[in-house]
């Protein structure tokens, strides 16, 4: 007892005279590590653009890119884990502007990117030399401040657009081209009933469920149609995602807006757009023919063109400018790919007035 008794009153003194650097208090306790989002923008925010650049998650933890020793120290004091940096918030964001200068080229993206810490600029398929060169101009100005990448593939705004030309599939397999959105001539084309034309003939056979080629995505059901005398048909969209924006698309990504429609004009020059063709540009050769094709087939007063198409295209928008006029129909070697040249040498193709079927069902383009 003895023994103990001295033992308990040496390690109490022992411990009285340690030196203070050894004692253990709450103001030096490890911080719990940050894990809320929140907090993070708050200590970001608190930090400054100019002494930070973004947050990002690696391996579970909540990182901080900071720009100085001093910033890394209150992040760590926070209970987050800092990495120094070349380039702050302000230093991205600069970069970023200068590049946003050249929105418009499409098939491009570019954000800054915190992980990397650049702003990264991705280049896709379909962008011209020209371009290319204005953004590497605007990308070296930054240094390595800015990467480059070159990527396969181009840059489709929503899997869920609809717009003329792109291609249409039925529940059965069979692929045509949309010409033009329409919507009821009630006098507010902002807010009615949506519905795609098309060919009568992608029809027959029971085709009376659609969605969009690309991606699957469902568009609609088949209200009306007609193959004999005219080619058309009335596609109602009953997907609510389904943005039908009244262009009509070109091949680069381009796109022109639809504002109304009218009877053609002979002589006058037309273009056309399908899904597995070129657009091309020609002219009305006839404004009302009989055509007979060799499946038996007799439509009346369909317009003639020299435009040529393929299959694949049956259904695709012809128009002037931001008018629509045309519903493809057919044409002759329609098994043999459309050349470079506008108008090819006899070659000729048929579309139903779309003037006639909007008239009929008191519709109107948009």
């Amino acid at each position: 007892m003895r023994r103990s008794g001295l033992y308990a009153a040496f390690m109490a003194m022992a411990i009285s005279v340690l030196p203070s650097a050894w004692t253990v208090s709450a103001a030096h306790a490890v911080p719990a590590p940050l894990t809320d989002p929140a907090q993070a923008d708050a200590l970001t925010a608190e930090l400054g653009p100019n002494r930070t650049a973004g947050v990002y998650r690696q391996d579970g933890r909540l990182v901080f890119a900071v720009t100085d020793q001093a910033a890394a120290a209150s992040v760590r004091e926070a209970g987050g884990t800092a990495k120094v940096v070349a380039h702050s918030t302000a230093a991205l964001t600069s970069a970023q502007n200068d590049l946003d200068e050249l929105a418009g080229i499409p098939n491009t993206s570019w954000g800054a990117n915190p992980s990397s810490n650049q702003v990264v600029v991705k280049i896709y398929d379909g962008v011209s030399a020209a371009d290319r060169e204005r953004i590497n101009e605007v990308a070296a100005a930054h240094g390595d401040a800015v990467r480059v990448e070159r990527h396969s593939g181009r840059i489709e705004q929503t899997a869920y657009e609809m717009r003329g030309g792109l291609g249409i599939e039925s529940s059965q397999g069979t692929l045509c081209s949309a010409a033009f959105s329409v919507t009821p001539n009630d006098g507010d084309l902002s807010t009615g009933q949506r519905y795609l034309l098309t060919a009568g003939h992608c029809v027959v056979g029971g085709n009376t469920t659609w969605h969009r080629w690309s991606g699957g995505i469902s568009l609609g059901s088949v209200t009306d149609w007609s193959y004999e005398p005219g080619d058309w048909a009335v596609i109602k969209y009953t997907n609510p995602d389904v943005a039908a924006d009244g262009m009509v698309q070109y091949k680069d990504g381009t796109a022109s807006q639809i504002t109304g429609s009218r009877w053609v004009v002979d002589n006058e020059k037309v273009k056309r757009v399908g899904t597995m063709s070129q657009d091309l540009d020609g002219m009305v050769l006839n404004p009302s023919v009989t055509v007979n094709y060799d499946t038996g087939a007799t439509l009346h007063n369909m317009i003639e063109s020299s435009l040529c198409n393929v299959r694949g295209d049956s259904g695709g928008a012809m128009f002037t400018g931001t008018t629509a006029l045309g519903i493809t129909s057919g044409g002759n070697y329609v098994d043999e790919p459309c050349g470079d040249t506008d108008s090819q040498a006899d070659r000729s193709s048929f579309y139903h007035p779309v003037q006639q079927v909007l008239i009929t069902h008191d519709l109107a383009a948009y």
